[in-house]
């Protein structure tokens, strides 16, 4: 039987980071993983989707050229080329990673972990006792029951489908559900999009929530607001998916984006004591450890922060703890958050929702503008930039963009909200002109407060 000082289930993002800093602590570390390594970002997730966004923004690239004096080309899409690039670059990304724990001296054992007990795992039949474990085994989609949810795919099946659908039917209005409407839409396919809220990406902030929509709208994304698929049939080639009025909506392929769940079956978790909460998520402290003294857990097995930065920030300082003797704790309310469809959304900190549930006096400041780049592109494309202040430390609690480029700007000002800026020093930053950006240190106007 080997025997390690920690053992990690599952070498996603988050386990492969835990890992390779117990490793540099000095820590004999193995890592068990049955599928790719990478985890969800790398092989089903972040990268082939943001690969795919690419992709699905040369369409308006090509349209929008002949505002710039290009004659307007008239290409054509092959799904299954990129399907194959992306396939190639994951393979790539896959190597890379199991060069990262190689050359981080982790041992990596190929197949599926099981909890025997608190310090014993078994590896395809095969035993492995560590003083310390780390679960990190990442999430999976939910698909909901109902009747004839076999003719539908979900968000991980999105990048191996044979063929692009040409209507697609979306069920879901969080981000994978608006991210996959505008990877669709872009590439050529009829979307509509069944979402049981009232309006889509629940959570964030109500202007970008409303901008994105009429942006949306305008790329001829269309909605079913609070509305429910009750079931799928067949119908010849067709998918017919049947909303709770009884409307029809006839599609190629219905998608459920309907949220993901824990992975945290066939673990052996009650074999080893290790508690769930209601949603099926493993319950752990600030230091993320669980009811298990030993056992820690990282990342979306917890239901925290649902984010690949997170699950590594995490790994890192569960490594830091054990092995290194410091103490870390993530400050989740100062998380950068992009949503990339199209256009993109970036946020980080309070929304204007959150920060008047504080109580406390509150000043906003945005700017609906038409960026330079439409004014020769022809298109009437928007973009939204949004500060959330505390109207008496002056500190920026929030800060939120709809808009080309939404996400690289927000991974900037993460740095100054971080650091705790107020608004007297975004006012006093020099702006970068012509930009988007530069309307984040050029507000001055406060919005006016709710009736």
């Amino acid at each position: 039987m080997e025997e390690f000082d920690l053992l990690v289930i599952g070498a996603g993002s988050g386990g492969v980071a835990a890992s390779r800093r117990a490793s540099l602590h000095g820590a004999r570390v193995a890592i068990a993983e049955s599928g790719a390594v990478g985890g969800t970002c790398i092989n089903r997730g972040c990268v082939p989707k943001k690969l795919f966004t690419y992709a699905a923004h040369y369409s308006e690239d090509f349209h929008e050229a002949a505002g710039f004096g290009w004659e307007e080309a008239k290409p054509s899409f092959r799904w299954p080329d990129l399907i194959a690039a992306k396939d190639r670059e994951i393979a790539r990304l896959n190597q890379v990673y199991e060069g990262l724990l190689s050359s981080g001296d982790v041992t990596l054992l190929r197949g599926r972990a099981r909890l025997v007990d608190g310090n014993t795992a078994e590896v395809d039949g095969d035993a492995v006792r560590a003083k310390h474990i780390l679960l990190a085994t990442g999430g999976r989609p939910f698909v909901p029951e109902i009747p004839g949810n076999e003719h539908g795919f979900n968000s991980d099946e999105a990048f191996h489908l044979r063929e692009m659908p040409k209507r697609v039917v979306i069920v879901g209005g969080g981000y994978i559900a608006i991210e996959f409407a505008s990877i669709f839409r872009g590439l050529g396919a009829a979307v509509t999009v069944v979402h049981r809220d009232t309006g889509i990406l629940r959570g964030f902030d109500a202007e970008v929530r409303s901008t994105l929509t009429d942006e949306l709208r305008k790329k001829d994304v269309a909605f079913r607001a609070g509305r429910s698929v009750r079931r799928l049939s067949r119908k010849g080639t067709a998918v017919i998916a049947t909303l709770d009025d009884n409307e029809n909506l006839s599609a190629d392929g219905v998608m459920f984006a309907t949220g993901r769940t824990p992975s945290a079956h066939n673990l052996g978790l009650e074999e080893a004591g290790v508690a769930l909460n209601e949603r099926g998520a493993v319950v752990v402290d600030a230091d993320s450890r669980t009811s298990v003294a030993n056992i820690f857990a990282i990342g979306d097995l917890t239901h925290r922060r649902n984010l690949t930065p997170v699950a590594i920030a995490e790994g890192r300082a569960v490594a830091d703890f054990v092995f290194g003797g410091t103490t870390r704790h993530l400050d989740y309310a100062m998380v950068p958050t992009a949503v990339f469809s199209l256009p993109a959304v970036g946020t980080i900190g309070l929304t204007e929702a959150e920060a008047r549930a504080r109580g406390g006096a509150v000043d906003i400041y945005t700017s609906s503008f038409r960026p330079l780049r439409h004014t020769l592109s022809g298109s009437d494309e928007r973009a939204l930039v949004k500060l959330v202040v505390d109207a008496v430390t002056d500190r920026v609690l929030g800060a939120h963009m709809v808009g080309a480029d939404a996400a690289e700007v927000i991974q900037s000002l993460a740095v100054a909200l971080t650091a705790g800026a107020t608004k007297a020093h975004f006012d006093a930053t020099l702006a970068l002109h012509p930009t988007a950006a530069e309307e984040f240190v050029l507000l001055r106007s406060k919005a006016a407060a709710p009736a």
